[in-house]
C-alpha cells in the first residue's frame, strides 16, 4: 500500500503543478488586461484548490504509513541531523502544509472579492506565493540536497 501512495502522490504532484501554474496564468490575464471574472475562472480557483486538497489528503496519508516519517518522529534527537530523514519528517511536510494553507486563504479571499480586478489580483498573488512554496520543496530529481524521482511506478 505505501508504494501504491507513495506512487500516487508523485503523480497528483504534476496535477497540483499544472492546475496551479493554470490558475495564476489566468489570473494574471485576467488581472493585468482588466478581464471579465467568468464561471470558467471561478470553476479553474475552485478546482485547484481541491487538487491541492487531494494531494494534502494522500500527503498526510502516507506520512501516517511512511517507515521514513516513522523514524523521523521515535528517533528525533538522531533523524534531525540526516538531511534526508529530515527533510521528509519536518521540512517536506511542513511547507506543504503552509502551501497549501496558502493556496486556500488565497481561493478564499478571491471568491469573497466584489470586483473582478480584485478577485484575479488576489488569485494571481496568493498562488504564486504558495507554488514558489510548493516548487522549493518538492524532491525534484535534479536536486543536489534531496532527490527522488519526478515520476514513480505503481
Amino acid at each position: 500500500m505505501y508504494t501504491t501512495l507513495l506512487a500516487l502522490h508523485s503523480l497528483t504532484r504534476w496535477l497540483v503543478l499544472s492546475s496551479l501554474i493554470f490558475a495564476i496564468v489566468l489570473a494574471y490575464r485576467g488581472w493585468l488586461l482588466h478581464k471579465p471574472y467568468l464561471r470558467f475562472d471561478n470553476a479553474v480557483r475552485h478546482i485547484t484548490a481541491t487538487i491541492a486538497h487531494i494531494q494534502l489528503v494522500l500527503g498526510i496519508w502516507l506520512y501516517i504509513i511512511s517507515p521514513i516519517a516513522g523514524y523521523f518522529l521515535h528517533h528525533f534527537s538522531v533523524a534531525v541531523h540526516e538531511r534526508a530523514v529530515r527533510f521528509f519528517g519536518m521540512e517536506h511536510v511542513t511547507m506543504m502544509l503552509i502551501g497549501i494553507t496558502v493556496i486556500t486563504i488565497g481561493s478564499a479571499r478571491a471568491k469573497r472579492k466584489t470586483t473582478d480586478v480584485e478577485r484575479f489580483k488576489t488569485m494571481a498573488i496568493w498562488f504564486t506565493i504558495a507554488l514558489l512554496i510548493i516548487l522549493s520543496s518538492i524532491p525534484w530529481s535534479f536536486s543536489p540536497l534531496i532527490s527522488r524521482p519526478n515520476f514513480r511506478p505503481f
